[in-house]
């Protein structure tokens, strides 16, 4: 049985706004930066503790049993254009809640999995996008850890975004003579002076020492510029 939701704010709609299952460390985190992007949220969670813990900070959030379709319904969750099921540990509740959120036909849901196979049913279950948190979070540290790398972004088919410092080799030259995307395979996409913004590379771009930089290009062609000294 779904109780009456406490609310930050009412809701205007549900276009536009998520709901967001499960509100453990990764619905929560999830939930709070969408507020904090000026989007609505509705959170729904089975633990009391849970909900009070964000009690006046989403713009609802309700206790209630997401496994049942009645409860969700009564929430209005089947009008919703974007939903997350940030559930991670109750295999079952997350399965029997992406499926009814699929069986809503809400355009774009979102489901963590903790393993492959969890994943995989998720995906046969027609969840439109499934996220391994733990698993991309693991691989994303490993890389930062493992060379001089300042952040690292994976997409997929097999291409990243990197941030490092500028390596030796295209420092004092114009980025069309240091040849960098012939030469190592990537493209400087952006650079950073020191107390400066970002800001679009170009052909006539000179990097310096302390610039820092962002490439784009094959996983491992930017794995391999960013160790270059």
């Amino acid at each position: 049985m779904a109780r009456k939701p406490t609310s930050k704010k009412r809701r205007t709609g549900s276009r536009g706004s998520v709901v967001v299952i499960g509100l453990g460390r990764f619905g929560r985190a999830l939930a709070l930066e969408l507020v904090d992007e000026d989007t609505e949220v509705l959170g729904i969670d089975e633990s009391a503790e849970a909900v009070q813990a964000l009690s006046g900070t989403l713009t609802h959030v309700v206790r209630a049993d997401s496994t049942k379709e009645d409860a969700l319904r009564q929430l209005g969750v089947h009008e919703f254009d974007r939903a997350v099921v940030a559930i991670g540990t109750d295999l079952e509740a997350s399965i029997l809640t992406a499926s009814l959120l699929v069986s809503f036909g809400i355009q774009n849901v979102w489901a963590k999995a903790i393993s492959e196979a969890h994943g995989r049913i998720l995906t046969q279950l027609g969840v439109h996008h499934v996220v391994y948190p733990e698993h991309d979070m693991g691989q994303r540290v490993a890389h930062l850890v493992r060379g001089r790398m300042l952040d690292y972004i994976e997409f997929e088919d097999d291409f990243a975004m990197v941030k490092t410092s500028a390596p030796t080799d295209i420092i004092g030259l114009p980025l069309s003579n240091s040849a960098v995307r012939s030469r190592f395979g990537v493209t400087v996409v952006a650079i950073k002076r020191p107390g400066e913004g970002f800001t679009y590379a170009t052909a006539e771009t000179v990097v310096a020492a302390d610039d820092t930089i962002i490439v784009a290009g094959r996983t491992r062609a930017t794995e391999r510029f960013s160790e270059l000294l």
